[in-house]
């Protein structure tokens, strides 16, 4: 949630002979044992209202979620229901059960407080409207917190004690495995322990990939534990995992002879290295795609997912791909699309960046007035559109206080007011949103710029081209690439350019006959020109087809 600053309005005491209470209430999902229930929490919340004279229930708020976190539903709900109006007090059992962290702590204070709204809690002496309670307050806060991070400690140090132990510390078994409830070792699970075994012997004997094993047990009809199908990570999980060594590992505890192994040290060891030399180990693998300059530019036609980076050690190097997302996890059988060879297809779409942002000037300053144009003629538009909603906005906020004056006169009772309130506090909500929308677009003007300026920004992109690093190069596709379209036959890769990335104009050429194989078209009189890329999918094994390269022109 964005916290931003506001003008400093301390919220009055609440004076009224009668205050709207709203309670809120949590509970940790580490807390089974602790009694902090919502049930008991509701029960002594409403008995002290219930003490207290001239105070009413009117909404209560719930979560079952760590008070680490403000990313909690009921306390959202609090909140806006704060901001309209809804309690004069918010009340809770305890301070913990608002927050854990200090930090979080003082925000939400000072989101009650802009609103008007007095905080109270139920079993500890404290008055935020005045500086020693607000003092009192936080000391809690503080204490809060550090209880929180005590109680991570002790749960990490037990689990760290019984990895030491050699027991399984959290989570599911690995499969082959099950875990014993008495002593909380792990035992082989002999319906599962020959599928572990036949994964190393296809990776390590005869030489298979993840992807080519997961495959194989796929078409025998076996299945994970879970009844899911194996894929190319699974296997990967399996072959890294030194459970199957008789190993425990947690956190820096690494506990050896734990429980009976299913596999020899030497088939992991060996598994380990085959991983890393194949590039495929993912203890030394972060960051592989991380030099790949059209990442998310790239969709499959086929699939409809997007391209993403991959590669493959041969002999003599490496080999850098982009490859269809459903092909890489689940393999050919879900989706054919071949891999683009990245070197190529990278080269080629910087090649024609470069042309297109030297030799294009003129339909660069076109496609920037046309969307200026378009601004300056829709802001009429949105000038009346805001007006719209100031006023729905004031309408609702009038409803809102014609419903609790209703209430307030024994009009209507608590359950309607609820219901009511709750749908107007989205609707309101939902209109502020458009409110703020509709601003930003009235505050943002697109910014001017000349020829020379877009000149001199081709001569930086083709410098950038020419003698940049790759992180430069990448950054410039980020910025001047919308998408990267391929056509249906896997033939033609199509950049569609950003022209101005503070507009920003995309502007879209349609495709037309390729041209001489060797050139490239004359620029069409009829729209933006842009290059036809083809790049050859040839490989590893297995082959695929080369395909043609050539550019066209529209």
């Amino acid at each position: 949630m964005s916290r931003r600053s506001r003008p400093a309005t301390k919220a009055a005491p609440p004076t009224s002979t009668h205050l709207r209470i709203a309670t809120y209430t949590r509970r940790s999902t580490d807390e089974d044992n602790q009694p902090f229930s919502i049930e008991a929490q509701n029960t002594r919340l409403d008995a002290y209202v219930a003490s207290q004279d001239g105070w009413s229930v009117v909404a209560k708020f719930t979560d079952d979620a760590s008070g680490a976190s403000l990313d909690r539903p009921g306390l959202q709900r609090a909140l806006t229901a704060a901001h309209t109006g809804v309690f004069d007090v918010l009340l809770v059992y305890r301070l913990d059960r608002f927050s854990r962290r200090n930090r979080d702590l003082l925000w939400l204070l000072d989101e009650l407080e802009q609103t008007g709204v007095a905080f109270r809690s139920a079993t500890e002496p404290f008055e935020t409207t005045t500086p020693a309670g607000r003092m009192a307050m936080q000391m809690l806060g503080v204490f809060a917190e550090f209880e929180r991070e005590m109680i991570i400690d002790r749960v990490v140090a037990g689990m760290e004690r019984k990895a030491s132990r050699g027991q399984w510390t959290v989570g599911f078994a690995p499969e082959g495995y099950q875990v014993d409830p008495t002593t909380h070792h792990l035992q082989p699970q002999p319906s599962e322990t020959a599928t572990i075994t036949e994964i190393f012997d296809l990776y390590t004997v005869r030489r298979q990939g993840t992807r080519t094993i997961a495959t194989t047990l796929n078409r025998r009809g076996l299945r994970r534990r879970s009844g899911r199908p194996w894929n190319h990570k699974t296997i990967t999980d399996v072959l890294t995992n030194p459970a199957y060594i008789g190993a425990v590992a947690f956190r820096d505890i690494y506990t050896t002879d734990a429980h009976p192994p299913i596999i020899t040290t030497d088939t992991f060891e060996q598994a380990q290295q085959i991983l890393t030399e194949r590039g495929e180990h993912p203890a030394r693998s972060a960051g592989v795609s991380s030099n790949y300059h059209l990442t998310g530019k790239i969709r499959c036609p086929r699939c409809g997912q997007g391209y993403l980076g991959t590669a493959a050690t041969g002999k003599r190097q490496r080999y850098r791909y982009y490859t269809c997302f459903t092909r890489n996890r689940y393999g050919t059988m879900h989706c054919d699309a071949p891999r683009i060879r990245a070197d190529a297809l990278e080269e080629a779409v910087l090649q024609a960046m470069g042309e297109f942002y030297r030799d294009h000037t003129t339909t660069i300053m076109d496609a920037v007035a046309d969307s200026h144009d378009r601004h300056h003629r829709t802001l009429q538009a949105a000038r009346t559109s805001l007006a719209t909603v100031a006023t729905q906005l004031a309408q609702k906020q009038l409803i809102v206080d014609r419903y609790f004056t209703d209430y307030e006169a024994g009009t209507i009772d608590r359950t309607l007011l609820e219901t009511r309130i709750e749908k107007l506090s989205g609707e309101l909500t939902q209109l502020r949103r458009r409110r703020d929308t509709l601003q930003l677009r009235l505050d943002t003007a697109p910014h001017e710029i000349t020829t020379e300026q877009v000149s001199t920004l081709g001569r930086y992109i083709n410098q950038i081209i020419d003698y940049g690093s790759d992180t430069e190069r990448k950054h410039l596709c980020e910025l001047l690439i919308d998408n990267i379209t391929l056509d249906p036959a896997m033939t033609v890769a199509s950049p569609t350019w950003r022209i101005d990335p503070n507009a920003p104009t995309v502007l879209q050429a349609r495709n037309t006959p390729a041209g001489d194989p060797a050139g490239v078209q004359k620029p069409s009189l009829l729209g933006v020109r842009e290059r036809q890329l083809l790049v050859e999918t040839r490989g590893l094994e297995p082959l695929t087809p080369a395909l043609q390269r050539r550019c066209s022109a529209s």
